[in-house]
């Protein structure tokens, strides 16, 4: 949207569910840009097909889940808009279920050449069609950082690590800096307060494990200020994969990628393998940041911005519109029937979805899926012990 040319009439609404953002998210988020400060209106799923009626294209950008609804709300509409989506972010691997939740949508939107190439592989394998565009990521400015600072910014992240003990190794790295050098911070990223939904659910939070842990240096503190704002005293930049790498590398920040875990899909840092950014955590004690090798840039997301093609593909498609020649798409078929539906349904929508047949998918679904995913730790653990 923020890169979309300035002759498109734009409007931005945000769709409420289990992830919906807070007030103050939604000012961080919309920080820099032509957004900002505006009133933008929340709207059920329920109105989204009456909401988008008449709009030439609708971009739905939401994790998978959400996406997928607003993909299939947005398509009821008549006469139905071009369908645009995308994934936000860093989304080196590629993956199956990015595309099967964007399976409706006329054009899935990518941030990088590798991206690009990789989905296309990936989709070509499973014999899907989806169109797929490049475009620089929006919140990318290539003005350098105002100054350098002296704090070391550790950008936390829900997903990854996953592990317990993974994430403990982490809180206890960040206590070690933080009393390597008493006369500088350390400072802790954090996408939203305690009780704020985020895009995904954290289970260990750094907060908590460093409140474990104790004895916290006075000079050890989190932040939920926008990364442009932490840019403003940082010395540099530490993350596990988080984008904000992607964010700081733009503006001349150095980076440390961790790699005290391995490098692995399952850690999403593979996008990193070739960078010249990845070191161990007493690369992170000591500071010890890094600026990326040139032609990993240009492959991962520092492409030139002539290269961005997704506006001519979205017109393209806006003009095949118009001309009545916009075939159908449906999504793909979701294993497990109408009870299968309605779960992930009320779980997407939480509290904004009252029917019946959600509730009831719920109260089913949530065991056997705490039983499945009970499991699955089980087999992990199991294998890491064997390895040892």
């Amino acid at each position: 949207m923020q890169r979309a040319p300035r002759e498109w009439e734009r409007e931005l609404a945000v769709v409420e569910g289990a992830l919906v953002v807070s007030e103050a998210q939604q000012r961080a988020a919309l920080h820099g840009t032509d957004f900002a400060g505006r009133d933008v209106p929340r709207v059920p799923l329920a109105r989204v097909t009456e909401a988008v009626r008449g709009a030439h294209a609708v971009v739905a950008a939401a994790h998978g889940p959400m996406a997928r609804l607003m993909l299939q709300a947005a398509a009821a509409a008549e006469p139905r808009p071009v369908l645009v989506t995308g994934l936000p972010g860093i989304s080196i691997p590629a993956t199956r279920l990015a595309l099967d939740r964007r399976h409706q949508a006329d054009l899935m939107i990518l941030h990088s050449r590798r991206e690009v190439r990789e989905f296309g592989r990936l989709a070509a394998a499973n014999g899907w069609d989806h169109r797929l565009a490049l475009s620089s990521l929006p919140f990318l400015s290539r003005e350098p950082a105002t100054g350098r600072g002296t704090d070391l910014v550790f950008a936390a992240q829900a997903l990854v690590p996953r592990e317990r003990w993974h994430r403990e190794a982490v809180a206890r790295a960040l206590v070690r800096a933080a009393r390597a050098d008493p006369s500088r911070r350390v400072v802790l990223t954090l996408r939203g307060t305690a009780g704020e939904r985020q895009t995904h659910h954290e289970d260990l939070p750094y907060t908590e494990l460093l409140d474990r842990l104790g004895n916290v240096p006075p000079n050890l503190v989190t932040s939920t200020a926008p990364m442009g704002r932490a840019l403003e005293t940082a010395e540099g930049i530490e993350t596990v994969s988080s984008t904000a790498a992607v964010e700081v590398v733009a503006r001349g920040v150095p980076v440390l990628a961790l790699d005290m875990f391995g490098v692995s899909d399952e850690l999403i840092n593979t996008v990193f393998a070739g960078s010249g950014l990845l070191g161990g955590a007493d690369d992170l004690v000591a500071r010890r940041f890094r600026h990326p090798d040139p032609g990993w840039l240009a492959d991962n997301s520092f492409h030139p911005s002539e290269d961005d093609d997704w506006t001519a593909v979205v017109a393209e498609l806006v003009g095949r519109r118009r001309a009545g020649e916009l075939p159908p798409r449906e999504p793909l078929p979701r294993r497990g029937g109408p009870l299968r539906e309605a779960w992930h349904r009320k779980r997407v929508l939480g509290p904004y979805d009252r029917s019946v047949a959600g509730a009831a998918a719920l109260a089913l679904g949530h065991p056997a899926r705490a039983a499945v995913i009970g499991a699955h730790r089980l087999r992990r653990a199991w294998g890491a012990g064997r390895a040892d």
